[in-house]
């Protein structure tokens, strides 16, 4: 029934991919998602697995190649970073468009100027709206274990669609963890061989990803929005069939000590173990605080994380990534907030930018941004940047 290991949580990804048995891995290398890559050609190239490995010369083109694996019925597998994504994004578009089931993880990393190649979600905030699913690790396990299951759900013939497994530069990506490696049996009883709806086959020839005419647009775009609603159930029921297999089960939010909470903090990825760790220090000197930890980015859990904050007196979030739209939060904050006002809810809220580019967030910022938070008297408040100097 598998092993636990002690191993890089990249290399941990990469053999997930390859127990997911892909076909096609297309790929350009760029800090600090590269040792998935580079792990996964050394596995083709020593021949433990029976796939193309693709080398490209940008990510631009590695995502090209991706959609026509994809649309040809092949599994198919990549990964990118920060700059990297930018670069790509122009076909991530057209490959949730065309509803190809690619499998993608993001090292996420900071964007420039100024240069820097540290964890934080500027490249997951720049992607949302792509059209992909998008879920957020919050260790390597779960980096793992949310491959098997990207694969599961994009394949699925109700979604057909991309999926896109965020986790946090360095922080993970590099780190040596304990983690629960399946083997490719139990691998095979959960994810079953790809099937494609449609494939370009030269004996049944067909059209995909044509000009979009005015008069078709509008309902081609509508028809990709549902499908993108639609796939939560999906992503819920492949979690529980996860669950029931492996014995880790998984949420679209996951809480911790928010049921008496008068404060809570919202959180995506890594720093949402640290925030845990502040949420017990500080229950340690009177004050109920909890977390609530957002796994599923995209489509964006509005019900699964109102229900655990509906009751608490202030919210703290976090946004790991600058908004420079003029407004008074973060990407992050205002979906937040949306949630609250759709439901005529309307608790202290206050939205910090934290860890940008990298910098710490100990224990102490959190205590911080508690403090702050419950002094604010329900006042609306602009985002604050935390950890900063003058």
């Amino acid at each position: 029934m598998g092993k636990r290991i002690g191993v890089e949580v990249s290399i941990a990804a990469a053999e997930a991919a390859a127990l997911a048995d892909v076909d096609v891995i297309a790929a350009y290398p760029i800090t600090p998602q590269t040792h998935i890559v580079e792990h996964l050609s050394e596995l083709v190239a020593d021949g433990h697995l029976d796939a193309e490995f693709i080398p490209v010369e940008s990510e631009h083109s590695a995502m090209s190649c991706c959609i026509g694996s994809s649309a040809a019925g092949a599994r198919t597998f990549t990964a990118t970073s920060s700059q990297g994504y930018a670069l790509m994004s122009e076909i991530c578009y057209i490959a949730s468009s065309m509803r190809l089931p690619i499998v993608m993880t993001v090292a996420n990393r900071a964007l420039s100027a100024p240069i820097s190649i540290w964890n934080d979600h500027a490249d997951m905030m720049m992607s949302r709206d792509t059209g992909w699913i998008q879920t957020v690790a919050e260790n390597g396990q779960e980096v793992v274990d949310l491959i098997f299951h990207a694969f599961k759900v994009g394949e699925d013939h109700r979604v057909l669609l991309p999926v896109q497994v965020n986790l946090d530069g360095f922080i993970l990506s590099h780190m040596i963890e304990p983690i629960h490696m399946p083997d490719k049996a139990e691998v095979d009883a959960y994810l079953p061989p790809y099937k494609p709806a449609m494939r370009l086959d030269p004996a049944h020839p067909v059209s995909m990803g044509p000009v979009g005419m005015p008069d078709i647009y509008t309902e081609a775009k509508m028809a990709q929005d549902q499908a993108l609603r639609n796939s939560k159930a999906v992503i819920v029921e492949a979690w529980k069939e996860f669950g029931d297999k492996f014995g880790r089960y998984y949420k679209p939010v996951e809480t911790y000590k928010t049921e008496d909470a008068e404060t809570i903090i919202v959180s995506m990825g890594s720093i949402s173990e640290t925030a845990m760790t502040a949420a017990d220090a500080l229950r340690a000197k009177g004050k109920k605080v909890g977390v609530a930890r957002i796994r599923l980015w995209r489509p964006f859990p509005e019900a699964e994380l109102f229900e655990p904050v509906k009751g608490a007196k202030n919210l703290v979030v976090l946004d790991r990534a600058m908004n420079f739209s003029g407004g008074d939060t973060g990407i992050l904050g205002g979906e937040v907030k949306s949630v609250l006002f759709d439901q005529n809810h309307h608790p202290s809220l206050r939205n910090f930018f934290v860890g940008l580019g990298g910098r710490d967030i100990t224990v102490q910022n959190f205590e911080e941004m508690v403090e702050k938070a419950s002094a604010n008297g329900g006042k609306p408040v602009p985002y604050e940047i935390i950890n900063v100097r003058d």
